[in-house]
């Protein structure tokens, strides 16, 4: 069973997003939706990371709640440099954060978290995984970014998917 349907949320998500992307119910529409939705997870089954079991769903809260946070706090350090670009401290950098996460899925939501927080890019990642190239817009402070990485972001990170 799981053979034919390897993923039975994406399925139906897959055939639900057909049908509001034709915007109109027809048996036509219905049966390609359905098809889609069966076909689909199965041929792309070898590209998804394997499956996530969630082991602190509470963490993932307090995650949620900092990134948002964070954000915040990135976007109004980004508008201040955009509207007063004389009260830059220190020249754009890179800085080199080394990980222990090795979970490709939580690797995956890092990257996801580093690329959309403001002033900072994702730029490189080494082979084994080890060594994060970051982008920072202001790198004043290069041990307090990763710091920052490493406590908020890395840590909750592998509670939650190692």
């Amino acid at each position: 069973m799981k053979r034919l349907f390897p993923a039975p949320l994406l399925s139906v998500l897959l055939c639900l997003v057909w049908l509001l992307l034709n915007r109109g119910i027809s048996p036509g529409q219905i049966i390609l939706g359905v098809l889609f939705g069966l076909l689909i997870p199965v041929l792309t089954q070898g590209l998804r990371p394997r499956s996530v079991s969630i082991k602190k769903p509470w963490t993932i809260i307090r995650l949620g709640f900092r990134v948002a946070a964070d954000s915040l706090q990135s976007n109004r350090a980004v508008l201040r440099l955009l509207l007063m670009p004389g009260t830059r401290k220190k020249p754009a950098g890179f800085v080199h954060v080394p990980l222990q996460l090795r979970d490709p899925n939580g690797l995956a939501v890092l990257a996801m978290i580093v690329c959309i927080t403001p002033g900072t890019a994702w730029a490189e990642i080494s082979r084994d995984r080890s060594i994060l190239l970051l982008h920072v817009l202001e790198a004043d402070d290069p041990q307090g970014v990763i710091d920052h990485i490493k406590a908020f972001y890395e840590r909750p990170l592998m509670e939650i998917f190692e």
